[in-house]
């Protein structure tokens, strides 16, 4: 059985992405579970981590002998590895859109990532309101989310991403969470998709156990540093 090593659910967005891509698809495998402890080195986290690959961080996958990290090379290793899944759009021109638009998650929207970190159980409209006054990169990349949803929507007529569930959509579910704690503010169509994504039974697995975790770590803003 594969396992794949995440942080905590609350916090941990990166882990989100492979762990909800595996449920929705229903790729079995064994969860592991680490808790945010410290970044230090000799933390509890990245011993246990270092133990598993050579940059000590969560998501891992281990597949038999074999481990891959970072969220984007797991993505892509179960993809070819489940093609009958299709976890990419079948054409190769939505293919190509797909890994683009997961490449820009992947590389980009720094502001978005530091500014509001993932915490799913939290409300924090009035953060929100305030970090999108004081911050024009954090409003440029909310629009840049917004016009890259909506383009995709319109030209795959929904309800999702590419119609159907891919990679994309599990890449972009934690943008959700982060949308909704903070209240930022999105077009009706942008939230429509997102209850979407929210009621996907893998995600609201995650979400679930991300509300009834009640682990959250005391150290000083552990979700910031980590990506």
């Amino acid at each position: 059985m594969r396992k794949l090593y995440i942080g905590n659910k609350n916090y941990s967005s990166w882990s989100m992405r492979p762990w909800v891509l595996m449920k929705q698809a229903g790729i079995p495998f064994e969860e592991v579970k680490v808790r945010f402890d410290s970044f230090a080195p000799d933390s509890h986290f990245k011993k246990t981590m270092g133990a598993i690959n050579p940059v000590a961080e969560v998501p891992a996958l281990v597949d038999g002998e074999l481990v891959v990290w970072d969220t984007l090379a797991i993505a892509e290793y179960l993809a070819e590895s489940f093609p009958e899944k299709q976890l990419w759009p079948r054409a190769a021109a939505d293919r190509a859109r797909a890994r683009s638009v997961c490449a820009e998650m992947h590389a980009g929207f720094g502001n978005l990532r530091s500014l509001c970190p993932m915490n799913i159980e939290a409300s924090l409209p009035d953060v929100g309101a305030r970090l999108l006054k004081d911050n024009p990169a954090l409003q440029a990349g909310l629009g840049r989310i917004v016009q890259m949803w909506s383009g995709l929507l319109d030209a795959h007529g929904g309800p999702l991403l590419f119609g159907g569930f891919s990679i994309a959509d599990s890449y972009f579910a934690p943008v959700g969470t982060r949308i909704k704690t903070y209240g930022l503010p999105v077009p009706p169509a942008i939230s429509a998709y997102i209850e979407r994504v929210q009621a996907l039974p893998g995600v609201k697995a995650w979400i679930d156990d991300a509300l009834a975790e009640k682990d959250f770590v005391a150290f000083n803003e552990p979700y910031r540093q980590h990506r």
